[in-house]
């Protein structure tokens, strides 16, 4: 029995997930769990790349010591994000995280060199303060000699693939997400980059899902106990997620709810339109070249941050710093203290830039209904009606302007990740979109990474045969309107 292994990372956390075949059924088994934190460095906040990679060589050796030792090694994160490496494949600067303040301003020195309605056309990716393109254009004003020393641009996945193997590769799917890749050619735009001055050695050919890069390097195998070939997933999680939906029906809308809600359908082709730019869509690159057209939704990044400010955890200087509360709130207290406040009437735009990463998510909330001339939450129970009824509303409005632009009706929601245990959103879904959903699985990330490994090593034919079994491998919840 071949063992794979899924290192999914996500803004927080990281996890090591087995996963292997018995019977025609999917089996997974969590092996290692580990913090991904930030640090403020230079007046930005950034990931703690070293701490990342001591947690990624700590779950390799509990696969050892638990003699779960896998064949196969897959990584998938979040996008957006990158490592520059110079001749010496040293890394240059700071890995900067997305929510950092320092894109304000870049939509603006981007548009002046192409307008947003020629990049859009081109890339079919949506705006997003913190893109890729806005990142390295905040880089180019701030120190441009980083640009200039560096040779290789690689995205976070990719740089944990070379720390792992000593192997730098490029990978579509994350690409896609830096607004930087033509959404035709499927490589990289190089009007782009020289419209915008970028050094176009920092952007190597792109590899699809399912390329193996090789074994793990001498360095790792001697530290971990064990060697394994490393090689790509769908490395952008969005794009591994998508891949586990067990639907097969044309008419269902899928979303990957995490800290970010990904709602959206999968497209044989890019739609690239003027109307779709307004709607703000998204084509993303997928595995096999499929287009996953979606919008992003700030998701439960706000019931996230409501949380732990209820909990008196903050961030000071990248280090977490906790108040100790005489009532640490679960999400299970949260949900009950909003369905006292079923009636509370204030929403707000999830999507609002006001909410990417405020010191006080509880008071932008409340500084928005105060702003909009509507009632202000004042209890706990009020606040989480207002971002529950938000979030419900934005999926409903998304799958409307969904069904405009495809001309397809859906009747159906799939939710698969962490969100899709929220039994309390995926009520207030079903009743808003007036639509069924089906919630699960959880685990839909690693799943999806999991299975890119298994069709390339022949343990799954193809992503019909994959679907399949995960309907059958792992519960789904019905919840009608």
């Amino acid at each position: 029995m071949r063992r794979y292994l899924a290192i999914d990372i996500g803004a927080s956390s990281g996890r090591h997930i087995i996963g292997t075949v018995e019977d025609g059924t999917l089996k997974l088994e969590e092996v290692h769990r580990f913090d991904n934190v930030q640090k403020h460095i230079h007046g930005h906040d950034c990931w703690d790349m070293d701490n990342l990679w001591k947690g990624i060589v700590e779950g390799l050796k509990q696969c050892r010591e638990k003699n779960l030792i896998p064949e196969v090694i897959g990584i998938d994160t979040w996008a957006v994000d990158y490592v520059l490496l110079n001749e010496q494949d040293e890394i240059v600067g700071d890995t900067v995280a997305y929510r950092d303040s320092r894109t304000e301003g870049m939509k603006e020195l981007v548009n002046q060199k192409i307008s947003a309605e020629v990049l859009y056309e081109k890339t079919g990716i949506q705006y997003q303060p913190f893109n890729t393109i806005y990142q390295l254009m905040a880089l180019k004003q701030e120190d441009p000699k980083q640009l200039e020393v560096a040779t290789w641009m690689l995205m976070i996945p990719e740089y944990l693939n070379y720390k792992l193997t000593g192997i730098k590769q490029n990978e579509y799917t994350n690409a896609t997400s830096t607004n930087l890749v033509n959404a035709y050619t499927k490589t990289w735009d190089d009007e782009i980059l020289d419209a915008l001055g970028y050094p176009k050695e920092l952007f190597h050919s792109l590899a699809m899902p399912g390329t193996i890069l090789g074994p793990l390097s001498e360095e790792v195998e001697k530290e971990v106990g064990f060697n394994a070939v490393v090689m790509l997933p769908a490395t952008h999680d969005t794009g591994s997620a998508f891949l586990a939906i067990p639907a097969q029906d044309e008419h269902a809308v899928y979303i990957s709810s995490g800290t970010w809600s990904l709602l959206g359908v999968e497209n044989e082709a890019p739609i690239t339109t003027l109307v779709s730019m307004q709607q703000n869509f998204t084509n993303e690159g997928g595995a096999w070249y499929r287009y996953r057209y979606l919008k992003n939704i700030m998701g439960l990044w706000m019931i996230q941050s409501i949380r732990r400010e209820l909990n008196g955890v903050a961030y000071v200087q990248g280090k977490q710093k906790t108040d100790k509360k005489e009532k640490i709130w679960s999400f299970p207290d949260l949900i009950e203290e909003a369905r006292k406040y079923e009636s509370f009437p204030s929403i707000v735009d999830v999507n609002k830039e006001c909410f990417l990463s405020p010191e006080s998510m509880i008071a932008e909330i409340k500084k928005e209904c105060e702003r909009t001339h509507q009632v202000v939450p004042n209890e706990i129970g009020e606040l989480m009606q207002c971002v529950y009824n938000s979030l419900a509303l934005c999926y409903k409005e998304a799958i409307e302007n969904l069904e405009n632009i495809t001309g397809k009706h859906f009747t159906s929601i799939n939710i698969v990740g962490g969100g899709s245990q929220d039994d309390y959103l995926n009520e207030k879904t079903a009743k808003a979109t007036n639509r069924i959903v089906y919630a699960g699985p959880t685990e839909g990330t690693a799943i999806g990474n999991l299975i890119v490994q298994m069709i390339t090593f022949e343990e799954i034919r193809n992503l019909e045969e994959a679907r399949k079994m995960i309907k059958h491998s792992f519960q789904v919840k019905e919840v009608q309107p």
